[in-house]
């Protein structure tokens, strides 16, 4: 379909459209090609549910929501690479500067 071609004075719009599908025709279904990338994103939904649940119980972040951020992102990458999370943040303490 994107080799036909599209009468631009007819369906202007239609041809700017098939104009970015071939443009970026590659980025469009990675996960055809590539089996490590999955098809839709309830990853990421997954990932950010946690951080909504907690705004919608409290109402707010009154302070802390960038560190909050950040250790839960650590936490949920260790998670996702099926590594402890408790040795790890450890870890992280101890470089931190006191």
């Amino acid at each position: 379909m994107l080799l036909i071609t599209i009468d631009k004075e007819i369906h202007p719009k239609t041809a700017i459209f098939q104009a970015s599908m071939v443009k970026y025709r590659n980025y469009l279904l990675p996960c055809l090609y590539n089996l490590d990338i999955p098809p839709d994103n309830n990853g990421s939904e997954r990932a950010i549910r946690n951080l909504k649940v907690k705004q919608k119980v409290s109402g707010q972040f009154k302070t802390g929501q960038s560190a909050f951020c950040i250790i839960r992102s650590v936490i949920d990458t260790l998670l996702k690479r099926k590594l402890e999370v408790l040795p790890y943040l450890t870890q992280i303490i101890k470089l931190q500067p006191g």
